[in-house]
């Protein structure tokens, strides 16, 4: 599994991003977090450096996520990476669950499944480059981070974003929600478009325990902000440790 390795000495925590993203996502976060923690930000199965996926089912995702670490990981997923993350936080042992920008999934209704595995289509047709040139606004306002944005996207693979938009599509945890036992943060950036604000509601509400909070930025918030996204993301880790070690 190809990304990118920080840190010495700390609890691990895993970096999971977003359809159109990569580790490159997490540029911002990989060296902050470091100080205190281990750190890995992964290319998941058919993005960057690491090999197409074998499987196309958000399971397969969550397992291979789950043998980053040998231990419990913090895991802290944006939008797709976040629905990858809850399944992890379902089935697997994790240290605490973070949520940016994230969603039930893509299964909540036929029309939101028929969308999502409609992208993989247009992806076809005109290429990545002409992909994130229509996409990467939707993600952010910011002129540098759509830059960003925009040039992370435009190496996303064909393999990779079928298996990861149909993992989408097929997936719904609202129903299962409710058995999270981890401490959770759900982050949401105030003008997200994409994933948008009520949904991280939702999410925090059905979450035992959740926290919200909302910062600023759209969609991809956490490179948008990334102060701000850090400071929230720092504090609450630090929570869950110093509650680990009473």
């Amino acid at each position: 599994m190809n990304g990118v390795r920080a840190g010495a000495s700390g609890s691990p925590v895993l970096l999971l991003h977003g359809i159109g993203g990569s580790s490159a996502s997490f540029e911002s976060q990989v060296d902050v977090l470091a100080r205190r923690h281990r750190v890995f930000a992964w290319d998941a199965p058919g993005y960057g450096g690491s090999a197409d996926p074998a499987r196309a089912d958000l399971g397969w995702f969550a397992e291979v996520a789950a043998r980053v670490f040998d231990e419990p990981a913090h895991v802290v997923g944006v939008s797709w990476g976040g629905v990858i993350a809850t399944r992890l936080a379902l089935e697997h042992p994790v240290l605490s669950l973070t949520l940016a920008d994230s969603t039930r999934g893509s299964g909540t209704s036929a029309d939101s499944a028929r969308r999502m595995r409609a992208r993989v289509d247009e992806l076809a047709q005109v290429g990545a480059q002409e992909f994130a040139r229509r996409r990467a606004p939707r993600l952010t306002t910011d002129p540098a981070t759509l830059v960003k944005v925009e040039a992370t996207m435009a190496r996303v693979r064909l393999p990779g974003y079928r298996a990861a938009a149909e993992s989408m599509a097929a997936t719904d945890h609202g129903p299962v929600l409710g058995r999270i036992a981890v401490p959770t943060l759900v982050v949401v950036g105030a003008d997200d478009r994409v994933t948008g604000v009520e949904e991280s509601r939702l999410l925090a509400r059905e979450i035992p325990g959740a926290r919200l909070r909302v910062i600023g930025g759209g969609h991809a918030a956490n490179q948008e902000r990334p102060e701000e996204f850090n400071d929230v993301l720092l504090g609450f880790l630090s929570e869950v440790e110093a509650a680990r070690c009473a």
